[in-house]
């Protein structure tokens, strides 16, 4: 039997970050757990390959039929393998808003103000911008300017100017409002994932090991504390022993899953499927939050775009061929490529909408293929007050958790979204993207509430943001305390987007390896 000081599970964003920092001095012994695999390869690696990514890099999750949704099921894709969601995402580098910081420590999470975060996420990163209050320049993850935006990117960013909307060039440093370009996870033109910032440059130290393509069936809880975790790798099963203790960072919705799994969760639920009850945790699996996301799109007369006929796919063949030998061109789009941050409530502490602008024709989620020029442009309402759960469809781990958003349930968040997608079309319909020619894909009256309502319910769905369902608190039902150890059994703590009490105000990558940063801090500080 293997043994190890940590055994961490999920080598995503926040995994790979806390694995990466207990292993790199050497001192402990730590394994990394991962059910995918090495994620090692050019389509990864390449930006501009994203919508070509394979099955077996991404779960591929659906929702249970949303009655928000007008009762359709969901897309919910998550990363699988080294990198986790970093390894198949849009790459936007965004932290989220002050205000999400201090209100969770507002809400009981002591320790976790913007000012006590901000360090963790300097430290993370190496920007090539420099450093300055907002920004390290000496971290493990690579933050960069697009070398190559769409020059519709750019029109977008004057549109939104010339509705008198202010242009931001850096979303992360002291004021969040307003439109500018996306900065990326991109270091000299190629994707850099969490796993390539935190796991690759140490994965030869003898103290480090890493199993990819081992599924985690459940903890092990042996007299009130983990002690290892059974895992699956090929057709039979084994234990792993954790001498100081498991770090679960399989994301919001499996590591939930491998706690009900282990029989800590909602006491009734684990009785239904089941499963012996080892502690009675009725907050794991709820508090489900998600950005709900509607798209605009626009057909283009203009070949400026990225299109999807002839002349497009010998333009992409091109830049394939650039990328290859220089790391340059449009190969290296992140897709989402420009986007802003905007309040559309008059009483929002903070922007409540946020948009990201695609250089191309979107449907459903990119899986439909449409043929011509256009643009898209995404609105989700950045803290929605619809909550959901994350449930257990079966006792066999390597089957999906019963997801349900629960979208647009409150109805503040379809005003939100309404109002974001009024502002979506405005800005679209300004002269320095009007000039491109667009065309209306999905027409439909937008001054009449009702119309506009039923095609949001009709075409809305998440822009891949789940987080909440293990959630972070300073009172008794929360699942883990302010240092993110679970509530109720010893040797346990938990890394990833699950522990977040409430949804941060932007793309979710970076606040997760920050969690990972802490989570790492906090074990070494427990040591």
């Amino acid at each position: 039997m293997e043994s190890f000081d940590y055994i961490v599970i999920g080598g995503g964003s926040g995994g790979s970050a806390v694995a990466g920092r207990l292993a790199v001095d050497g001192t402990r012994r730590v394994c990394l757990i991962e059910a995918g695999g090495r994620n090692d390869n050019v389509l990864i690696k390449t930006p501009g390959f994203m919508p070509f990514i394979r099955n077996s890099s991404n779960y591929k999750y659906e929702t249970v039929p949303q009655k928000g949704l007008n009762g359709r099921i969901g897309y919910q894709p998550r990363g699988k393998g080294l990198g986790g969601s970093s390894a198949i995402n849009a790459m936007v580098y965004i932290r989220g808003n002050r205000w999400d910081y201090d209100n969770w420590a507002a809400m009981g999470c002591s320790g976790w103000k913007y000012d006590d975060v901000l360090p963790y996420f300097r430290r993370s990163e190496s920007n090539e911008r420099g450093a300055d209050d907002f920004h390290g320049d000496g971290g493990p993850l690579f933050v960069s300017d697009q070398g190559s935006p769409n020059p519709t990117s750019h029109a977008f960013v004057e549109s939104a100017e010339s509705l008198q909307l202010r242009t931001n060039r850096d979303f992360n440093g002291d004021n969040q409002e307003g439109f500018g370009i996306y900065q990326v996870t991109q270091r000299n033109g190629e994707r850099w994932s969490a796993a390539r910032a935190y796991v690759e440059p140490i994965r030869d130290q003898g103290n480090f090991t890493i199993r990819t393509k081992t599924l985690v069936e459940r903890l092990v809880v042996e007299g009130g504390k983990v002690t290892g975790v059974m895992v699956r790798r090929g057709k039979g099963s084994e234990m792993i022993y954790a001498r100081r203790g498991v770090i679960l960072s399989a994301g919001a919705f499996n590591s939930p899953q491998i706690l009900m799994l282990s029989g800590i969760g909602p006491a009734e639920h684990l009785k239904e499927r089941g499963i012996k009850v080892v502690l009675d945790r009725p907050e794991v699996g709820a508090n489900l939050q998600d950005h709900i996301d509607y798209v605009s799109g626009w057909q283009t007369e203009s070949d400026v775009p990225i299109g999807g006929t002839l002349k497009g796919t010998l333009k992409m063949a091109g830049a394939i061929f650039e990328h290859r030998r220089k790391r340059t061109g449009a190969m290296t789009t992140c897709y989402a490529e420009a986007g802003g941050f905007w309040k559309v409530m008059d009483d929002a502490p903070a922007p409540d909408v946020q948009w990201h602008f695609v250089p191309a024709v979107l449907e459903d989620h990119g899986r439909e293929n449409v043929k011509g020029y256009g643009f898209s442009l995404h609105a989700c309402v950045l803290r929605p007050e619809s909550r959901g759960t994350v449930r257990l469809g079966t006792t066999d781990p390597a089957a999906a958790p019963v997801i349900d958003p629960n979208f647009l349930d409150d109805e503040r968040d379809l005003a939100v979204l309404r109002a974001g997608v009024r502002l979506s079309h405005r800005i679209a319909e300004a002269p320095p993207l009007h000039v491109y020619g667009p065309t209306d894909r999905h027409p439909v009256d937008l001054n009449d509430d009702a119309a506009l309502d039923e095609m949001i319910r009709n075409r809305a769905d998440t822009v891949y943001h789940p987080v909440g369902t293990c959630r972070m608190g300073g009172d008794e039902n929360a699942v883990v305390d302010p240092t993110l150890k679970v509530r109720g059994v010893d040797g346990l703590w938990i890394a990833d987007a699950s522990v977040m009490p409430k949804i941060v105000s932007g793309n979710t990558n970076a606040p997760s390896i920050m969690i990972g940063e802490r989570c790492a801090d906090f074990i070494k500080a427990a040591e």
